[in-house]
């Protein structure tokens, strides 16, 4: 407590931490910059002190992130009042760039966060180019309709033995590890670990995309790729939904 008789913001940390507490949840999470780490010993002595475990505060320390325009690294710093808002960056790159970026790397790496490669439109983009891996398989999906024909998904997979080729084998390696990354990511609070595995499902898929024919002339084979492609797009929307970021059908 302050001379004044104000209490400081730790002692109102200490109160919110033993509410939540109190309302019944074993593990609490705080996301906090880099330079607040001497917080963490602070507030888990206070826990204690109320009777509560210490080991249930759990504390993610955030690194610090420059931002590059250019090549050019953007001045910024309390004592010159100079800042750029997380409204001003999700007003210029958007927001799904500016989401994806941000989980590109762990949250104890700083991060370099490049303003024209979020806003280009080239696969140099990360999130551009896994973006555009959806959008692809909803192309060819339309040129399906387009030439009249239709996709059985029963035929398709019962005729997956089709897919022996070396680019069909990298995709279905890389859709079966979805499920262990994504225990992963939730056990290690690594959201990151998701982004870098959208990157190589992406790469997969565009490798075999410009490797062969999806709509051929054989039926079971059509369906075969078309089957596996459509997987391709489930775990792409399903990865981004979780981070937050738009899978379009179009771009």
């Amino acid at each position: 407590m302050r001379e004044n008789g104000q209490k400081t913001y730790f002692a109102s940390d200490i109160a919110y931490h033993l509410e939540k507490r109190e309302r019944g949840f074993e593990r609490l999470i705080d996301v906090l910059g880099a330079d607040h780490h001497g917080y963490i010993a602070r507030v888990r002595a206070g826990m204690v002190a109320m009777g509560e475990p210490g080991e249930c505060l759990e504390v993610n320390l955030i690194q610090f992130v420059s931002l590059f325009r250019g090549g050019e690294k953007i001045p910024m710093g309390k004592r010159e009042a100079q800042f750029v808002t997380l409204r001003q960056l999700r007003e210029e790159v958007g927001n799904d760039a500016c989401r994806f970026f941000y989980l590109m790397r762990s949250h104890d790496q700083p991060l370099d966060f490049d303003l024209e490669l979020a806003k280009s439109r080239t696969n140099e983009n990360p999130v551009y180019y896994i973006q555009y891996a959806h959008a692809r398989v909803a192309s060819v999906m339309k040129q399906l309709a387009a030439r009249g024909l239709s996709f059985d998904r029963g035929d398709g997979l019962a005729s997956a033995t089709l897919l022996g080729g070396a680019h069909e084998q990298a995709v279905l390696n890389s859709l079966a590890r979805f499920p262990e990354v994504l225990e992963q990511a939730a056990v290690n609070r690594a959201p990151h670990a998701l982004v870098h595995y959208l990157r190589e499902l992406a790469n997969a898929f565009h490798t075999y995309y410009n490797a062969e024919q999806f709509i051929v002339s054989e039926p079971q084979l059509r369906n075969a790729r078309l089957a596996l492609v459509l997987g391709v797009q489930q775990v792409i929307r399903n990865g981004l939904m979780l981070l937050g970021v738009s899978a379009p059908e179009s771009m």
